[in-house]
């Protein structure tokens, strides 16, 4: 997946968010990973993949899309945070023998690596396994960018709004 019109427009948000909330010399870190983990809770909860006791279906495509790309969104701030914007391009592999029930565990694991050593090396592997949940879930790279780029229109939207 091809990241960098990703990390410029995530850019431009993080610091209209920054300076329109008096936090440009905060650190963000922590709370930017919670809010990722959230999101992926609020993902896990629209696919309704872990809920074998509920015989109610998964919200639609669209929905889980969009809370999808919300972690994209912490992804990216995380990346620009710690200097791993200039990344151009992340490949996604496919594993056909994980359930989206195992991948969502990869990914919350990723997360936790990712936030005790903050190297590079870790963030791609985040973003990688986040990609892998992409593929089980149906989702192609321009369904992504397509979709983050209007739910950043959205966030901005919300901004000027007082949300």
């Amino acid at each position: 997946m091809q990241l960098q019109e990703i990390f410029a427009m995530q850019k431009e948000l993080d610091s209209h968010i920054e300076k329109q909330h008096g936090l440009e010399n905060d650190d963000l870190f922590d709370r930017k990973v919670l809010s990722l983990l959230v999101e992926l809770g609020e993902l896990a909860n629209e696919t309704r993949c872990f809920k074998f006791w509920s015989l109610k279906p998964a919200s639609d495509q669209a929905t889980v899309l969009e809370e999808f790309v919300d972690g994209v969104h912490f992804m990216a701030s995380l990346g620009i945070e710690c200097g791993f914007d200039t990344i151009d391009e992340v490949k996604s592999v496919t594993d056909d023998k994980v359930t989206i029930n195992e991948q969502f565990l990869k990914v919350y694991e990723a997360v936790h690596a990712f936030r005790l050593a903050r190297s590079k090396e870790t963030y791609i592997s985040m973003l990688q396994a986040y990609l892998v949940l992409a593929n089980l879930l149906g989702f192609q790279d321009e369904d992504i960018k397509r979709a983050y780029i209007s739910k950043n229109e959205v966030n901005y939207k919300r901004q000027q709004t007082g949300y």
